[in-house]
């Protein structure tokens, strides 16, 4: 949803920047990605933490595509690369979330993190099988920047099971709006 309606809105504020790096966009996915394998690791011990960690790994996930952009390096591969590396950080946080909840003793905790980490890779899994069968499938209220703005907010609050509680029926809502979008597409 915030991709649909800022779609490359930092683009323009942030090609001076983007300029200048001359770090390979894909690099920089890689870095983004140990981040936030470090917030993950990091999660389960100390929530604040982790959600300062999550926000910085996000940064590079935002700067990656930007870089690619501005310099004309944007490719398959590392779009491909991109997404990729995209469901192993969600499940990464999803996994230490519900890790931590387990530290806790909180086991409905656990159970509600497992299913909104269903629901992500779902809203994803949707999409590029609708897109696969040339339906473009871009709608929904939860993408992944919202889940990530929301646990790092969540965690740096201390305020997590409420928000994965939320994330949890919202990407399921995301996954029924894209199955019935699809099935729209089809009657039409």
């Amino acid at each position: 949803m915030l991709s649909a309606k800022l779609g490359h809105i930092l683009d323009k504020p942030l090609e001076p920047i983007a300029r200048r790096i001359t770090v390979s966009p894909n690099a920089i996915t890689i870095t983004g990605f140990i981040v936030t394998l470090i917030a993950a690791s990091v999660i389960p011990f100390n929530l604040t933490a982790g959600g300062i960690l999550i926000l910085i790994g996000g940064l590079f996930d935002m700067l990656d595509g930007i870089v690619a952009r501005t310099n004309s390096k944007n490719t398959k591969f590392g779009a491909f690369l991109d997404s990729t590396i995209d469901r192993y950080c969600d499940s990464l946080i999803f996994i230490a979330i519900a890790w931590y909840f387990f530290n806790q003793g909180y086991l409905y905790g656990l159970l509600i993190t497992a299913g909104a980490m269903v629901g992500a890779v779902l809203i994803s899994y949707v999409r590029a099988r609708a897109e696969g069968l040339g339906i473009e499938c871009k709608v929904g209220l939860m993408e992944r920047p919202e889940r990530i703005v929301l646990i790092s907010l969540g965690c740096i609050t201390g305020l997590i099971f409420p928000v994965i509680t939320l994330i949890f029926f919202l990407n399921h809502l995301t996954v029924m709006q894209r199955i019935r979008h699809v099935y729209r597409a089809e009657v039409k």
